[in-house]
């Protein structure tokens, strides 16, 4: 069993900043790739990024490309969030799955990762 425990989440006024972080533990992979979702209230849940295992590549969703950077170390991956927007507002949410072909169609399937974490709330406040 993966444990994935999320902090850092709050209340920020628009143009400001949060950082994300999501803690792992428990069992061991050899290797897995991490992501964050989002939720907002009444919508699905969202891509938002992913990092590969080795941290060598990533993709982003084009709502937050240029605000957002996806991070991890060996124990963390992290989310630094600048020029926060209303449309931001959201609980959000990491993952984690084994890692595969790193293809955009495959990271941003919710149904392909067999972790998530319990999420944290964002705010923005307009």
């Amino acid at each position: 069993q993966v444990q994935l425990v999320e902090s850092g989440g709050g209340l920020v006024q628009a143009g400001g900043s949060l950082r994300l972080s999501c803690a792992v533990s428990g069992r061991t992979f050899s290797s897995y790739d991490m992501s964050w979702f989002r939720q907002a209230p009444g919508k699905e849940r969202e891509f938002v990024t992913a990092i590969r295992w080795s941290g060598g590549a990533t993709y982003y969703a084009n709502s937050v490309k240029g605000r957002f950077t996806i991070s991890r170390d060996n124990a963390k991956v992290y989310l630094q969030m600048n020029s926060l927007k209303p449309e931001d507002t959201a609980v959000y949410y990491c993952a984690a799955k084994r890692s595969t072909s790193f293809s955009f169609t495959v990271l941003s399937g919710t149904r392909n990762y067999d972790y998530w974490g319990q999420g944290t709330q964002v705010t923005v406040s307009s």
